[in-house]
């Protein structure tokens, strides 16, 4: 609870660039559920949940927040983590900038998320 808290100014953060679909709280109960991980770190922590689709099951990175090289560097625990629970591969939505500065370490697009605001 107490590395949660430590966390909540990069998760709030964060958050502000998510589209509107999660709180602070949401996350945090999402943690503290077990349906999403908390990666912290001492300069950013990373945020994941576990998403089983019918034929693939994979470790989706829902958030990352703080120092970008110290985020980098998780990867291979994240990775390994991922592996070890059945995931075959780590998804991740985010800004468009993010992938130039992560496809260093091995990301490439696959998808582009959209959006149209109803109403």
């Amino acid at each position: 609870m107490d590395e949660i808290e430590r966390c909540k100014p990069w998760i709030k953060a964060a958050l502000k660039y998510g589209g509107g679909t999660h709180s602070f709280e949401d996350v945090k109960s999402g943690i503290i559920d077990g349906r999403m991980q908390l990666w912290p770190a001492a300069k950013s922590c990373l945020i994941t949940e576990i998403t089983q689709y019918p034929k693939k099951k994979v470790l989706h990175v829902f958030l990352g927040a703080g120092d970008l090289e110290e985020i980098k560097s998780m990867q291979p625990d994240v990775m390994a983590w991922g592996k070890s629970h059945g995931c075959t591969s780590l998804t991740m939505a985010g800004r468009k900038g993010w992938l130039r500065r992560i496809n260093d370490i091995g990301w490439k697009e696959q998808l582009v998320v959209m959006e149209k605001v109803i109403g």
